[in-house]
């Protein structure tokens, strides 16, 4: 691939991460029109026609890269879920077994952390899918591709802080903290479970819920910077409140 492809893939890929779906599109397109065996933008097309909901063509481009690549683990997981939201399960589970199938074959890992492989690739599908939904404010959908994500992966924890900004955004605030809080109680080391409770206390005008979490928080990371500004924002915010 010549100097002007590496460019243009790697500026259609950040576009792609960044939501600019229709600039990333353009770019990507350019590379494949000169060499459509071209296995990553391909892929990132792929997944731009998913995240549009355009189904048909993503089948197309990730049966392409197959083609193309037939050890391609990411195209072939993101067939399965595809085939699996429209319904086409059986399609989905014959695609899905034969990937396995294959990690285990070229793995030395036995089966069990090979269905957690496995599991955790297609974690990551939904959760990259749920952030362009995010980006797009299309919450419900977002809700959805976020706890299919967690459900595949327990341990993504961000995944599930995203899950009650979520709430949040809808106007759930209550099942929001709630979230949050049981996120905290079972883990008590994950800090930014801590961190966005107290953000979300503070919104809602908890001062003192949300400086009490943040304190927690320095008083197992003396260092946290971002525990030490909200709390230093806190109470400038309250100290003006209180001289006006």
């Amino acid at each position: 691939m010549g100097l002007r492809e590496d460019k243009l893939l790697k500026e259609g890929k950040e576009l792609y991460q960044r939501g600019q779906l229709n600039l990333a599109e353009k770019l990507l397109t350019e590379i494949v029109e000169v060499d459509d065996r071209h296995v990553e933008a391909l892929f990132t097309l792929a997944n731009i026609f998913h995240a549009r909901g355009e189904i048909g063509k993503a089948i197309k481009a990730f049966n392409k890269v197959l083609f193309v690549d037939p050890n391609h683990t990411d195209a072939a997981i993101s067939l399965s879920v595809l085939y699996n939201d429209i319904g086409q399960y059986d399609e989905a589970r014959k695609i899905f077994e034969q990937t396995n199938e294959r990690v285990k074959k070229n793995a030395s890992e036995n089966e069990g952390v090979q269905d957690a492989h496995i599991n955790k690739k297609f974690s990551l599908k939904h959760y990259e899918l749920a952030e362009l939904y995010l980006t797009y404010s299309r919450f419900d959908e977002a809700l959805f591709e976020y706890n299919k994500s967690i459900k595949l992966d327990p341990e993504n924890l961000d995944a599930r802080i995203k899950v009650a900004k979520v709430y949040a955004k809808k106007g759930f605030v209550a099942k929001a903290m709630d979230e949050l809080r049981k996120l905290k109680t079972e883990n008590p080391s994950f800090l930014p479970a801590r961190l966005a409770l107290g953000i979300l206390y503070y919104g809602n005008g908890k001062v003192i819920e949300a400086q009490n979490e943040w304190e927690n928080i320095l008083s197992k990371d003396p260092a946290h910077s971002e525990a030490k500004m909200y709390i230093n924002l806190s109470k400038t915010a309250t100290e003006t409140s209180l001289q006006v």
